[in-house]
């Protein structure tokens, strides 16, 4: 392409070509010119990752894939006009409901309505209209209007009003998408007609401030969702009801593992059994930490703001309101949202030198975010939570080595329970803080670490953490969802804010740089993520009951204490109910009890035992040496399942 000719615009398309035009193009404009088979299919736009409608004007050079049906993104823009459908049939049974926001989301789509008072069992009736809208096949018209227009049309809707307040300027238009005798104000984009939104279902109700804000009015949120194919809903409710018998929650109490207080909201207790999963766990980290040179240190939870104010967290958590400060003597205190700020302050207590580099500091250290209290969720989202956090020190020749060793231990961790691991590079977001230069130092170093180990890795772009630019480790779990576990994080930014320095060889101080890394991430959420995964069937060296000994009669009483004896490095009960041997089994297999151990007047007599695992096998003759002996190799290989049996 020759030189770009003064004020022209450059849109790149995903094939790597390019076009120029000379004035600005729409979306719509630009399909038109690839192909008029593409304009007429032209749905929506992707600028620069945001997704637009056509008639979407672009001002200044740009990436752009245009959006057609069947395409990826099309569901996207399916799901955004289903909440317009919803929003219309609502409005068809309670006429004096108030709208709010309606967008589309990962999964679906909502719509949050203040004076709506119905019940999870009115959704079927809401549902219903939403068909009969879609079957009407309503032409979805887009309109530009000027804001006193605009301001006439949602004289009666406050949250309208409100949103057009914030998006309006002088001068300017804004638009509205009308299906029959519906409209909101919205920026799109949205398919042709209501008919295109093809197979829906509404999910449930939920509370939600307006704006997230807890001081605001409590709306009623509907939840639903939208395909193309009745096929592809089918699936996805059939792996909706999976996750609903998964939910950690509700595992976590026929379990027994974990308990989230109303006198402590967001804070999980952790139960004798949950305490025996997450030691299991932090040891297993703790190995992990030796492997890298860690040593493990602890922090205070309760600091001085200037502390975080230093760092850059508290501007960008308190912003958010995230961050938990108040005045005392007048001092400002916080709790910690991260535990990066104290493990500088350790490595600043000493003088160092370039001979003392890497250096090393691990901690399961307990931080605290204020979420909002509509976004919590048993262990996945809470307000305290211990993060398996370490902090390497080093020079800028060790980055390379420094990361490749982190990423190189972290590769292997996941397959232990049985995740599928990959990785995305996270770069400079727009809340960063540091000059430009240290932010494509840290972005260079990751890429080159990335590749010389040879890693497959995605480009996620403005995801970074505040102060630099990250690898997430994200994982996929047994039904397919996608959960981000372990980081790793260059930093140059925070030592030059912290002051922290080293002595190096030429005498000189210079600046270190940070590694942030957590191999399971916070350990409240890893626990929620895996109860899920395997559905509380967690593998021996992981279980919190790991053999039950099953006595049929009293008379077996006293060898199955000899058993349990035995057995008495692992996690092992007596199951001495006045029950009958099937009822037992049950209970066990309801306990999702990796082994059971049968010991009735034949298993007395001749000194075996008859074992059998949560997959319902069994086999009786067994010497207790060779049980016992496979437990060992079992958990000391940390092995998936049970497999005494196999």
């Amino acid at each position: 392409m020759s030189q770009q000719s003064q004020g022209s615009v450059i849109v790149s398309l995903p094939d790597g070509s390019k076009r120029e035009f000379e004035n600005e193009p729409s979306v719509g404009d630009v399909a038109d010119d690839i192909g008029p088979g593409l304009g007429e299919d032209c749905v929506a736009g992707i600028v620069d990752g945001d997704l637009v409608a056509p008639e979407y004007r672009i001002e200044s050079n740009a990436d752009l894939r245009i959006v057609t049906p069947g395409s990826d993104d099309y569901v996207r823009v399916l799901r955004h006009s289903a909440a317009h459908v919803l929003a219309q049939a609502v409005l068809r049974q309670f006429p004096d409901a108030k709208l709010a926001i309606g967008p589309p989301t990962d999964d679906g789509f909502y719509y949050d309505f203040d004076g709506l008072d119905i019940e999870q069992s009115d959704l079927a009736a809401i549902e219903s209209e939403m068909r009969d809208i879609v079957a009407a096949e309503y032409d979805i018209e887009r309109e530009e209007v000027v804001p006193e227009e605009a301001r006439e049309r949602l004289a009666d809707q406050p949250y309208k009003l409100e949103l057009l307040d914030d998006i309006v300027a002088d001068g300017e238009t804004v638009t509205f998408y009308r299906q029959g005798e519906f409209e909101d104000l919205c920026a799109g984009p949205h398919v042709s007609s209501t008919g295109a939104v093809g197979a829906l279902s509404l999910l449930e109700i939920a509370g939600a401030y307006w704006r997230g804000d807890e001081d605001e009015a409590m709306l009623t949120r509907i939840y639903g969702t939208a395909f193309e194919r009745e096929a592809d809903l089918e699936a996805f409710l059939e792996r909706r009801e999976e996750a609903e018998k998964r939910d950690h929650r509700k595992i976590g109490r026929e379990m027994d593992l974990f308990s989230v207080p109303d006198h402590s909201p967001g804070c999980v207790n952790f139960h004798p059994n949950g305490m025996a999963i997450r030691r299991e766990l932090e040891e297993y980290v703790r190995e992990k930490n030796d492997e890298l040179g860690y040593d493990e240190v602890k922090t205070p939870e309760l600091n001085h703001a200037e502390l975080w104010k230093k760092s850059g967290h508290y501007d960008h958590f308190k912003e958010e309101g995230e961050m938990f400060a108040w005045e005392q003597n007048g001092h400002e205190y916080g709790l910690k949202p991260m535990n990066c700020a104290n493990h500088a302050y350790i490595y600043g207590e000493q003088r160092r030198s370039y001979r003392d580099l890497p250096l090393r500091f691990s901690e399961f250290g307990m931080c605290y975010r204020n979420e909002q209290s509509g976004e919590l969720s048993g262990m996945l989202r809470v307000r305290g939570f211990t993060q398996d956090d370490g902090h390497a020190f080093i020079r800028k020749d060790q980055i390379r080595e420094e990361i490749a060793r982190t990423l190189s231990v972290i590769d292997g961790m996941y397959e232990v329970f049985g995740l599928d691991a990959h990785l995305e590079l996270e770069t400079k977001p727009d809340d960063a803080i540091g000059d430009d230069e240290l932010w494509e130092r840290a972005h260079e170093a990751l890429r080159n670490a990335l590749e010389d180990e040879g890693l497959d890795y995605e480009v996620a772009e403005g995801e970074g953490a505040f102060y630099g630019p990250k690898i997430a480790i994200n994982v996929e779990d047994a039904i397919g969802r996608e959960w981000t576990i372990g980081t790793v994080q260059l930093d140059f930014v925070q030592p030059e804010r912290l002051g922290i320095s080293y002595v190096g060889e030429d005498n000189e101080e210079h600046r270190p740089v940070m590694v942030h890394r957590a191999l399971l991430g916070s350990m409240e959420r890893f626990m929620g993520v895996f109860i899920e995964h395997v559905a509380g069937k967690f593998p021996l060296w992981l279980a919190p009951e790991q053999v039950r000994i099953l006595p049929i009669t009293d008379d077996e009483a006293e060898y199955a204490a000899e058993i349990a004896d035995e057995l008495g490095a692992y996690r092992v009960e007596v199951d001495e109910r006045d029950w009958t041997l099937g009822k037992k089994i049950r209970a066990g297999h309801d306990d999702r009890v990796p082994y059971m151990v049968i010991v009735g007047s034949d298993e007395a007599e001749s000194g075996t035992l008859s074992v059998r695992d949560r997959e319902e096998r069994q086999r009786g003759g067994v010497e207790l040496a060779e049980f016992r002996n496979h437990l060992d190799g079992e958990y000391g290989e940390k092995r998936l399942r049970p497999d005494f049996l196999d």
